[in-house]
């Protein structure tokens, strides 16, 4: 498949922020290759390096969403939850926003089986069902239903292991990271200055703190998906057509 090009802008990326680092204290010596210098008691990324991974990232999701391929993305802290919900339902991908329920991918049948009542669940409150109900049995499934809504919301139409994870914060999300290298399952880390570069299948040095640096991130990634996902359906329609 031909190299596609993502319009990644230093200064776009330096607007946002994307090249501020932690402060030198708290920095991981295997990120130094991914260091430019230091300012004010910060390390500075080299935008650089991380526009060429960045760019190579948008080719590996571009190709792997025009096969099929499904993603799940997750960003727990508070501040980027909207954000990766919205990145996520924009990219037609699974996404985690709230906290992390240990094993949700290594215990998949039990996951299974959870997303199975939120279903069911969900249609006993369209049909009318649970209204119909006694009141403290009505009230407790409610209660269900919001707990399975909050934390499995994301993930309600997933039937089998992601294919992809996308983490914001591989720092906040090690749990997940852990997870995944368990399965085999790749991923896509954005990766600060204390981070572990080594960790993650493939990693983006970023500032995984600013909002506005996350969101230019999953802009580009998630605009590669979705190109993706049309160059698949323009290709199954060229095929009907023949």
């Amino acid at each position: 498949m031909t190299r596609r090009y993502w319009n990644i802008n230093l200064e776009e990326m330096m607007e946002a922020g994307v090249h501020l680092g932690h402060g030198i204290r708290k920095w991981n010596p295997r990120m130094a290759p991914y260091i430019s210098a230091k300012r004010k008691g910060i390390h500075i990324i080299n935008l650089t390096r991380t526009a060429r991974f960045l760019s190579e990232v948008c080719d590996l999701v571009f190709d792997a969403a025009s096969r099929g391929k499904q993603f799940l993305i997750v960003g727990t802290k508070w501040k980027v939850a909207d954000s990766v919900a919205r990145a996520a339902i924009r990219a037609r991908s699974h996404y985690v926003n709230k906290k992390w329920l240990g094993g949700m991918l290594t215990n998949w049948s039990t996951t299974k089986r959870k997303l199975q009542k939120f279903r069911n669940l969900r249609v006993e409150q369209k049909t009318g069902r649970l209204a119909r109900l006694p009141k403290r049995d009505a009230a407790m499934l409610k209660r269900q239903l919001s707990h399975l809504q909050r934390y499995l919301g994301g993930i309600k139409y997933m039937t089998e292991l992601p294919d992809i994870v996308i983490i914001v914060d591989q720092q906040e999300e090690y749990k997940v990271l852990r997870e995944c290298i368990t399965l085999g399952i790749p991923t896509i880390c954005l990766i600060d200055t204390n981070c572990d570069p080594d960790l993650a299948d493939i990693s983006i040095p970023a500032n995984d703190d600013s909002i506005a640096s996350i969101r230019l991130i999953l802009t580009k990634l998630v605009f590669a998906i979705c190109e993706g996902r049309l160059y698949k359906k323009s290709l199954i329609q060229d095929k009907i057509k023949n």
